[in-house]
Parts: C-alpha cells; structure tokens; sequence
C-alpha cells in the first residue's frame, strides 16, 4: 500500500494536537466503509458533484485533506464571468457555457452572485488585430501577447453580447470616447483613448456559496451523502482507498463502485497516493492583494476595472466589502509546494495600478490581506500561462477494477455545468441515468431571495421577530434567507463582540456547530470575512475562540493554541500585520 499524503499549502495544514475520538461525521464513514461514489477534494467542482449525485439518490462520500474550499477554490478573484480573453484562445464553447452559468448564478444564487460592470482603459486603436488571429490560428498561445487595442475589444463584446443573448440577465457593452471616459473616471490615466464597459458578475462570499452547495448536497442526499473535512486519502488496500482523518490519526478503508478525483491543481499527487501515477495537471499561481485605499475604492465607482498593459500584463481593480481586491498574476507553479504572494507579484500590482490611476498613491502599508493559489489547469508545453485553456476534461481509468475518473480543469464560473457533466458520466459507469438537472435549482440562501431592496425590506421586517430591521437585512446579506438559522439562536439585543464589530457570539458558535469548524482559522478565512477585510488582532482572534470554544469542546489550552497557529498563518500565508485592536470588519 502506498502511503503518500496529498501535499497542500502547507502554511493553511494545521493539525492541533491529536484527539482521541473520532468525529461523528467521519465515524459514520468509517463506518459506513462503501459507497457508491467516493470523492476526492472538497472544492466547489467536488461539493458541486456531491450535490448533484446526491440529487440522483446514490450513496455518495466526498473526503478533503483541509478544510472544505481551503485550496483552488479559495483563491478566486471572487467573479463570475464568461472568460472575455478566452475568445482569443478560441475556446468558444467554454465562453459560451461561462456566460450562461453566470447567467444562472444571478438567478440562482442571487445572495452571494450579482451583476458587475466592468470597465477596461483602451490606450490603442488598432494593437493586436493582426497578432490574436495569429496566435489562435498558428501558435496557439505560444509567444509573447500583445496589448489589444478598441478594436480587438469590439469584435471580442460583440461575441460576448451575442452569447450573452437569451438570458436577459445584464446589458449589452459601450464604448465611450476619451472626453467622455475620463468625466466617468476623472482619476484615470489622461492617455486613454477609449473605455469599454460591460458586465459580468461577482461572486461576493465564494466560500460561504460553496458552503451553502455542500449544505444542500448532504440535505438532499438525506443520509445518502456525507463530506468531511481534514480527512486525507492516503493510499490504498484491498478494501478500498485509505483514508486517515487528520484529527484522530485513526485510518480505515472506504471502497466505492467509482473513485471521482476533483482534487484540482493537486489531481495527479491523489491519484499517485491511491497507486495509480497520471501526468495531467500543470496550473499556474495566482496572487491578490487587498487594499485599504479609500482613494482607489472611490475611484473604481463600484466597477471592477480590468486593464492590459503593453506587455500582455493584467490587472483587475475591485472593489469588493469596503476594501479593493487586486489580482492577479498567472506565474507556472508546482503544486507539491506553498504559495503564497511575493515582493515582485505586490510590485506588479503596484506598477500597473500606476498606469491606470498614476494619481493614487499605492503602497504596502494599505495591504491587509493577500491570498494564492494554484489553477487547475492542464499540463502545457511552452503555451505562455494566460493562454493555457481554461476548460475541462474528465478522464477514465481504472484502478484495482475500480473506475477512477480524474477531473483536469475547471474553474469556479462553470461549477454547476461540470458537476453535472461529471455525475453523468459517473453514473454511465455505475450503469444509472442521470434523472435531476440543477440547472435554475437555487442555491443555499439564494432560494426565495428577495429582489430589490423594497422587498429586502419587506423580508426584513417579516423575518424581524424582535431584531432590529438592519441586523436582519445584514444577516440577510451575509447568509441570503438561510439567515433565518442565525436569527433563530441570536437573542434579541444581542450586542456584537467587541474586537469583531459586525459579528456575535451566538453566530460564530452556530457555524461552528453545523458547518464542521476544525480548527480557529476555518472561521476566519472560510466561515466569514473577518481576516479579508483587515483590522486583524489578537484581541480578534481571542475573541473569536472564545466564542466557538463551546460547540468545539476547546479548553483554554486549546484557545490558546488555536490563536497561536492562526496568527503564523495570517502573517506567513497572508501577510496580516497585527494591529494592536481591531476595528473594520464586514
């Protein structure tokens, strides 16, 4: 039996101090010992697949070595959108199916997905009309990319719009003329020539979304479907594949009809743990910084502004809860080892936030946060790494006479669509035919989410049962109509923690009782955005662990512990400076 552990960032794999009991949720795995489908990776592409077989009404288990939504799918530029730039690629079919998943979420998942106008700064007319044809018909993404001027990005909206056609859900791009742009934007770079707006969508709490996808997937299952968290599959026996719960050290076999490795940009180290070696995966790093920057944050105008530089570089500038998110880098990256953002990736942030707004004074004092990640893209060859497809595929092998299909690929807009692809496919293994589309079936709090804020109102005053109107309407906001869940144990006149304003007592301790906290920083990164939006201190942290210490049985020693683990987390992972009181959060 081989018994390697698939690697992670190894700054976010914490293991406390083992217990010596087993989790409920894994000793009714382990004691359950076979399934239908087993799992591998608990990203949103493995819960989206969790739910949609368990929609199906198969026996269905999904194991993840970390905390569910804690590699891949953690490290999203928090959208929802189409891929505009894959055009350039050719990857028409994936554009196409982008749109319309983005289209579903705004219907779907309205709690947590809402529309986004995004604004691109043109400085060229003409740039990149003879070198993307080139590029998609002969090197295929291989060479150096060029700026793309206004009329590449015309041609580029005017495909988008018309995929966009049928789904009603955001309007059609415009371009505006120098004059014009710069009274939208009168912080802009004065040498633009053109702007080009149009929408996507945001993807708000991508961690509370993915949550509220598993909550649904084990609901539907009805004692079908299992997920556990800090269980790792580490090799394999005659019984099937071995699996230790990081928690205990205890280790027992689960066997399956089908083995689905969603494991993502670390496909091919599960699939070399179980005992079947494969070469698929080749993802490249992506890094984002977020920024408290009242200037820049009011020179976005609520719009995500996404700018080319003359090299082929991007950047997004994002406003997103009160702080702007900045991303992203696209670097080849080696899954068996931590990333995290570097000096040279802030400075490329910097830089190109210069070019777009040189008026705006940037610097590393205004970081709060930062996060990286790898995607799970394919293996390529010399294909420059923002060129690599975003698309995916699933491959079937077998293992010990075990079916094992591996997802390669995939990416956060299109987790409903590939969840589905995939379960089909793994029910064409077992033999059963896929019965239950998700397409329009909402989404966790996003099912009867009130449209507009009249009826927000309305839900609000409805809903109250002695809170006051804007804590139910920010409840609402941060758990869509699952809020009813958190008002129903928050006394009336709960006042909130003192060193984590926007948050109680009683909230935290109700996630940590149903939605498996683990460990300190599960809460912080996970359940709720208090580490994304700064204002980090210990006197947080403290505060936090006291208030889960309950529904987790953590003594004071454990308190401790846990605050200790957390804060070399934040500062190594997330470059988090402590402040000596904490004060901003979400």
């Amino acid at each position: 039996m081989l018994c390697l552990v698939t690697p992670r960032k190894a700054v976010e794999v914490t293991p406390s101090t083992p217990t010596t009991s087993i989790r409920p949720d894994v000793q009714t795995l382990r004691d359950r010992g076979e399934v239908d489908v087993l799992i591998i990776g608990g990203g949103i592409n493995g819960l989206a697949t969790l739910r949609d077989l368990a929609l199906q009404g198969v026996s269905v288990a999904l194991v993840e070595r970390g905390d569910f939504v804690s590699g891949a799918s953690s490290a999203s530029s928090h959208m929802v959108h189409g891929g505009i730039r894959y055009l350039e690629n050719g990857e028409f079919r994936l554009v196409k199916e982008a749109v319309t998943e983005r289209n579903g979420l705004l219907k779907t998942a309205p709690h947590y997905v809402r529309p986004l106008q995004t604004t691109i700064p043109i400085y060229k007319t003409f740039s990149g009309i003879l070198s993307a044809p080139f590029r998609l018909l002969v090197t295929h993404g291989r060479g150096k990319p060029n700026e793309r001027g206004a009329v590449l990005i015309k041609i580029g909206l005017v495909i988008y719009d018309t995929f966009s056609r049928g789904g009603g859900t955001v309007p059609r791009h415009k371009f505006l003329g120098r004059k014009k742009s710069l009274a939208e934007f009168p912080e802009m770079n004065p040498d633009l020539k053109y702007t080009a707006t149009y929408y996507d969508a945001s993807m708000y709490d991508p961690e509370r979304l993915a949550l509220d996808v598993m909550h649904d997937g084990i609901v539907a299952g009805d004692g079908r479907a299992t997920a556990v968290n800090y269980v790792s599959a580490i090799g394999s026996s005659e019984r099937g594949v071995r699996m230790r719960d990081e928690l205990s050290g205890e280790e027992f076999d689960v066997a399956a009809k089908v083995i689905v490795n969603a494991s993502g940009p670390w496909t091919d180290l599960t699939n070399d743990a179980i005992g079947m070696p494969t070469k698929f995966m080749g993802g490249t790093k992506g890094s984002h910084v977020v920024l408290e920057n009242a200037e820049l944050l009011e020179a976005t105008k609520g719009r995500e502004i996404f700018f080319e530089h003359s090299d082929g570089r991007i950047v997004l500038i994002y406003p997103l809860k009160g702080r702007v998110l900045v991303g992203t880098t696209d670097i080849d990256a080696d899954p068996a080892k931590p990333v995290v953002t570097t000096d040279e990736e802030i400075d490329y942030f910097f830089e190109l936030i210069g070019h777009v707004f040189p008026k705006i004074p940037v610097d590393r004092s205004q970081i709060v946060y930062t996060f990286s990640g790898i995607r799970p893209l394919p293996r390529h060859d010399d294909t420059a790494p923002g060129f690599v497809s975003r698309d995916y595929r699933i491959v079937q092998e077998t293992h010990d006479k075990t079916p094992v299909l591996s997802l390669v690929g995939g990416k956060w807009t299109t987790f409903r669509a590939l969840a589905e692809n995939l379960s089909t496919k793994t029910l064409e293994v077992i033999g059963l035919p896929h019965r239950v589309s998700t397409a329009g079936l909402p989404i966790g709090g996003g099912a009867g989410f009130p449209k507009g804020a009249a009826a927000r109102k309305r839900w609000a005053k409805t809903h109250a049962a002695g809170h006051s109107i804007e804590l139910v309407e920010q409840m609402l906001v941060r758990y869509g109509t699952r809020a009813t869940e958190i008002l129903a144990v928050l006394p009336v006149g709960a006042q909130p923690l003192e060193h984590a304003p926007t948050y109680y007592r009683e909230e935290l301790a109700h996630l940590a009782e149903t939605e498996q906290v683990v460990h300190l920083i599960d809460v912080l990164l996970r359940r709720t955005s208090l580490a994304f939006v700064g204002g980090m201190s210990e006197q947080t942290l403290r505060e936090v662990a006291e208030a889960v210490a309950a529904p987790l049985g953590w003594d004071a020693d454990r308190q401790a512990e846990e605050v200790a683990q957390t804060v070399e987390i934040l500062r190594t992972a997330h470059l988090v400076e402590f402040e000596e009181v904490g004060t901003a959060h979400a």
